[in-house]
């Protein structure tokens, strides 16, 4: 008999969720969800003309690539810095780096695939005031 650890694990979300960055997420693979203990990767949706609560994942590192849509991202302290990225870019933010997603989009949602260092996924978000600046 197999142990957990030797089968492969499909997951096929079949509803959105939303995350406590104020987005819906097909939740993926996670150590919930796969028993993954060092990854977590999801399909993150920004609806027309949406952004993202802003937030930093404490002590975890993300990769992004956007498979649909143009995003302005603000980030670091008080979100001062902003970097825009279009389909087909992957997308490295750092552990702890405040960030804040917008879709430049009104009629269309933006879609990317995005993993994370962290098999908990949400545990590690923190969400950021940058009015306070401080981390």
């Amino acid at each position: 008999m197999a142990s957990p650890r030797d089968d492969i694990v499909t997951i096929r979300p079949a509803a959105t969720t939303m995350t406590k960055q104020g987005l819906p997420n097909f939740f993926g693979v996670s150590g919930v969800s796969a028993g993954s203990t060092g990854i977590a990767m999801n399909l993150v949706v920004i609806p027309p003309g949406g952004k993202a609560n802003a937030h930093y994942h404490a002590g975890f590192e993300t990769a992004i690539y956007l498979l649909k849509g143009r995003v302005k991202t603000l980030y670091g302290r008080g979100l001062r810095q902003s970097v825009i990225n279009e389909t087909g870019d992957f997308i490295f933010i750092p552990p702890d780096v405040p960030h804040q997603p917008f879709n430049l989009s009104d009629t269309e949602e933006a879609l990317a695939l995005v993993a994370r260092n962290d098999p908990n996924e949400q545990e590690s978000v923190v969400l950021y005031d940058p009015a306070s600046d401080s981390l």
